[in-house]
């Protein structure tokens, strides 16, 4: 791997696949007849947002050998995310997501991950250890460790970094990946000791912290060593909490048509304010707004919002 893989902003590794979701809204899934083609996975999809705020990122993931893989490819480069860490697992398919889109806060998904996802045949020394460890923000998520070999290479890819700042766990929780929450309990537990930033909403911090209040869940998070707690709560707005600060703001108000990437955009737009060095309650905004303006779009990927666009709706909302 030449030096210039070895300089990302942002580098995520977990979730890909292809979201087929309908241009019915209000529709059941049975009666759908048109639907769109998109770029998702959660890894995947923060490494969009955060490209689309002009920082340089990569995924490291896996697609089937097959047309959807090779549309992955596509996606991403057309959406300036290295694709050099993607490769292809032969046995397995590209994974299909489906979707019901009622809003304003009912989305049913339905994954097609079946033997099993590409994306968790990431072995270890498959690795670029240096790009891992050079990467000024890691992101990884929680379905990254439900499976072997996935697991494994997650925490190779943490210890090459050694707990650097800005090794990010997005706690994304997904009861169908597991056998039970205990089991993911478990695994977040470990994990939460290799990383700085912990990300998740409120069923996500019940797996990781078995807390329902959102400050005892953040409190619980730092008392794990971690360095910035972010609460999502939906519509009771976000809270941030540091060993010095805390920071609660509330949701911004959109028309949501699909809240689905959401937290993705959350996510890529954190990240991009987290390498600028924002203030906590300038970071935390940013990311609300952009994470509102994404709930407003169909898709997940090409819906993330640039920076001018997120600055704009935050400029529309201190307007009132």
């Amino acid at each position: 791997m030449t030096a210039s893989h070895r300089g990302y902003e942002v580098l995520t590794i977990g979730r890909v696949g292809v979201d087929l979701y309908p241009l019915q809204a209000g529709v059941a899934l049975q009666d759908v007849t048109c639907f769109g083609r998109f770029l998702g996975g959660s890894a995947t999809n923060v490494a969009v947002a955060a490209a689309r705020h002009g920082r340089r990122a990569a995924v490291i993931t896996r697609t089937g050998d097959d047309p959807f893989g090779q549309f992955v490819h596509s996606a991403l480069q057309e959406l300036g995310v290295d694709d050099v860490f993607v490769r292809s697992v032969p046995a397995l398919p590209t994974p299909i997501t489906f979707c019901e889109i009622f809003p304003p806060d009912n989305f049913p998904l339905w994954f097609y991950r079946f033997p099993k996802a590409p994306d968790l045949e990431i072995y270890p020394d498959e690795l670029d250890l240096d790009a891992c460890r050079a990467a000024s923000l890691f992101w990884a998520t929680v379905t990254g460790l439900s499976q072997q070999p996935s697991r494994e290479a997650h925490y190779a890819a943490w210890e090459a970094r050694g707990r650097l700042p800005l090794t990010v766990l997005d706690l994304d929780y997904r009861p169908m990946f597991w056998q039970d929450r205990d089991e993911a309990r478990r695994q977040v537990a470990d994990a939460l000791g290799h990383v700085t930033v912990a990300v998740g909403n409120m069923d996500e911090m019940l797996t990781a912290v078995n807390e329902t209040d959102p400050e005892k869940a953040a409190r619980a998070l730092l008392d794990r060593g971690i360095e910035l707690a972010v609460v999502k709560q939906g519509p009771a707005g976000v809270l941030a909490m540091t060993a010095d600060e805390v920071v609660r703001l509330p949701p911004v108000p959109v028309q949501v048509l699909n809240g689905l990437g959401a937290g993705d955009g959350f996510g890529g737009a954190l990240c991009h304010g987290l390498l600028a060095g924002w203030p906590l309650e300038r970071l935390v905004r940013f990311a609300n707004v952009a994470g509102a303006i994404v709930a407003s779009r169909l898709e997940c990927s090409t819906a993330m919002p640039t920076t001018a666009e997120v600055d704009a709706l935050m400029a529309e909302v201190d307007r009132g």
